[in-house]
């Protein structure tokens, strides 16, 4: 008996993720209802870690009798916040953890950054989670909800920790019902109303949400089935493709890196974020503010789960067509700004040489997008 409890702790704790279209659709609901049904059904320690009804009857109403871990208070700048207290929760030890709104940014002092990275630390103690997630706050969404909603969404979660779920559960309802929600008060103040009608929850821009919600899931769920065919041996692997983004310190190239990440995910792949070297550059010296927005490009590129490589050539071109050929790299995204063709003339271009010598390789062109047309919430 000893023997077989042992094999159960060692076995890895379950992310459960609960995605939905747009705040509203009923994803904490739901993810409540499971609890309750898992601990006075199945006898499961449920217990809440933390939950935002955001003063929804019917969600508190779904809190009923479960545990809550009482939050952590961080003083900051005079005011006294409140924070998933994750220490507490690992002191409990639950079976399972309820973590709700997944892309909130931790206030300076919690013990992590973000709230997805408190998530990653529960399930590293074997503590099983269900989590919550609007699907516009998928970090290499952001370009499609910039484009649709005029808006930047600060807060994401990378689409690497959507790799970790064992579970997504697409919570859906149309798009009229999600709008009658609205106008009967259900989702945010009578004040929001008529503004969110206009704007975020307009029609068109819910319907790309959902479309976005659903294709992601099933997304998921393919390379799900497909790895656990890979695993049982039931087909032979394919010969794995592979994805280079071509990193610059221009601005907008984030928009590079998220086109990148959504390539690798449908196809299942390694991808690489590749940056060029030349002898001529200076570690930032000369231009401070491009060394740092490279920095933060790589940055982002590994929590996207890229694998980072910088090259030194006098010649970026010879450079990443080289590296291309050496990796067996199947797909690029080039970011392409406004140049003249007499300055294309007298420099070159970058992608019509890599074309020009690279053969087999599917290659994307994005246009650099000039962030301060966006208007920022």
């Amino acid at each position: 008996m000893a023997e077989i409890q042992l094999e159960r702790q060692q076995e890895p704790a379950r992310l459960r993720v609960y995605i939905g279209a747009a705040p509203g659709v009923g994803k904490t609901y739901d993810m409540l209802s499971d609890a309750y049904r898992m601990k006075h059904q199945q006898d499961v320690d449920v217990v809440i870690g933390l939950v935002e009804s955001h003063g929804r009857k019917e969600t508190e109403d779904r809190i009923r009798d479960l545990d809550i871990i009482p939050q952590r208070v961080i003083p900051y700048r005079g005011v006294n916040l409140k924070e998933m207290d994750v220490d507490a929760i690992l002191a409990r030890h639950p079976h399972t953890v309820i973590v709700d709104e997944l892309a909130h940014t931790n206030v300076p002092g919690s013990k992590n950054r973000k709230r997805y990275e408190d998530v990653l630390e529960l399930l590293d103690a074997g503590i099983n989670v269900m989590a919550a997630v609007n699907i516009q706050h998928l970090e290499t969404l952001n370009d499609a909800v910039n484009r649709s909603a005029n808006t930047v969404i600060r807060e994401t979660v990378p689409d690497n920790f959507l790799k970790r779920a064992n579970e997504v559960v697409n919570v859906d309802v149309t798009v009229e019902e999600l709008r009658s929600r609205l106008r009967q008060g259900k989702i945010y103040a009578a004040e929001k109303v008529e503004q969110s009608l206009a704007n975020f929850f307009r029609k068109g821009n819910l319907s790309m949400l959902r479309e976005l919600a659903l294709r992601t899931t099933a997304e998921q769920v393919g390379n799900q089935a497909s790895e656990y065919r890979r695993t049982q041996g039931l087909e032979q692997a394919p010969i794995p493709e592979k994805v280079m983004v071509c990193l610059s310190t221009r601005p907008g190239t984030e928009r590079l890196l998220r086109v990148g990440s959504r390539i690798a995910g449908r196809l299942a792949s390694n991808w690489y974020a590749v940056y060029v070297t030349r002898p001529d550059d200076d570690k930032g010296h000369g231009d401070p503010e491009a060394f740092h927005r490279l920095e933060e490009w790589q940055r982002m590129a590994r929590d996207l789960g890229a694998q980072v490589v910088s090259l030194a050539d006098k010649n970026v071109a010879d450079a990443l067509i080289r590296f291309a050929q050496q990796e067996s790299i199947s797909h690029v995204v080039f970011g392409q700004s406004a140049r003249s063709r007499w300055d294309i003339f007298l420099r070159g271009s970058v992608i019509n040489r890599f074309l020009s010598e690279v053969r087999d390789v599917t290659v994307q062109v994005v246009p650099m997008q000039n962030p301060k047309t966006l208007r920022r919430v």
